[in-house]
């Protein structure tokens, strides 16, 4: 079973909603080493500086930022510190919006909030409402280094959490040229239309995830495994140890934390340490200042 990246809360309002940060893809991608066709010896990478030819060591290196063709400015620890998002462990909603709001070209990769023991009926009591309403979360997300936008839906009886790109990672439909003339002007008849709906209609059906498969992968994995049988290797795999899973005894008055969110409309919780914990210092200031932009 996988492990939680980290064990938090959802916060919104002055509810705060323990859950595990689990992922929501498995990557099957085949991974290779280089090795050497006359001895079959092992083909590594080294590090080696442009300027005398030998290996530079791990402690000597340093990032730059290539500013201009072969101009850089060398940047310290600190510069990379002071960007990195402080890590809240929590998943901070902003705002409530309509799914159909929220295009396919923003999504980027799945994950999954799962309540621990003990801690469900803020849980259940945010996904039903959200599935009531019709509504998804924008919220924004700390996951190792890196802040990102995310977005919050209800998906059977699990939340889902999506990033999602930013608006200046994806490439406006205006820098490409399509063709923006009416079908009459492509000489397209009307035959040809009818012809297009019954092959469509013919073709139609339920998306079956199922049902499609990595090809490539699966025949390459087949050729490694012929492979191995004609050189008897043997295949072995460490088992991953069970994780931990934290639960929560406490008792949260929702109800009195609703109402008082309402109240101070308050959008932008901080996190706690537990549900209906105040938040900490450095969480109001983020708020403070999303509300004030």
């Amino acid at each position: 079973m996988a492990r939680p990246l980290w064990t938090g809360a959802i916060s919104f309002g002055l509810l705060n909603i323990p859950v595990q940060l689990m992922t929501g893809e498995r990557k099957h991608d085949l991974h290779f080493h280089l090795v050497d066709a006359r001895s079959n010896a092992r083909v590594r990478y080294e590090r080696v500086s442009e300027e005398t030819g030998e290996e530079v060591p791990w402690k000597d290196i340093v990032k730059a930022f290539e500013y201009e063709k072969g101009n850089y400015v060398v940047l310290k620890d600190e510069d990379f510190r002071n960007a990195a998002p402080e890590s809240n462990e929590s998943v901070d909603i902003e705002t409530f919006v309509d799914p159909d709001e929220i295009g396919p070209e923003y999504y980027e990769r799945p994950y999954y909030l799962v309540p621990p023991k003990k801690a469900e009926k803020g849980y259940v009591l945010l996904r039903e409402t959200l599935r009531e309403l019709n509504k998804v979360a924008v919220a924004r997300v700390v996951i190792r280094t890196r802040e990102s936008l995310a977005l919050v839906r209800p998906a059977g009886d699990a939340l889902q959490m999506i990033l999602l790109r930013y608006p200046q990672e994806i490439v406006a439909a205006d820098e490409y040229n399509f063709p923006s003339a009416s079908a009459k002007s492509y000489r397209i008849t009307e035959r040809e239309f009818d012809m297009a709906r019954q092959l469509v209609e013919s073709m139609s059906g339920r998306f079956k995830p199922a049902q499609y498969k990595d090809e490539f992968r699966e025949k390459l994995s087949r050729a490694i495994r012929e492979r191995l049988k004609r050189k008897g290797a043997r295949i072995s795999a460490k088992a991953d140890a069970e994780p931990a899973h934290e639960s929560s005894d406490k008792v949260v008055d929702f109800m009195a934390l609703l109402k008082k969110s309402i109240d101070s409309n308050k959008r932008t919780p901080a996190r706690a340490k537990a549900p209906g914990k105040p938040a900490p210092k450095g969480a109001r200031k983020r708020a403070a200042r999303r509300r004030r932009a």
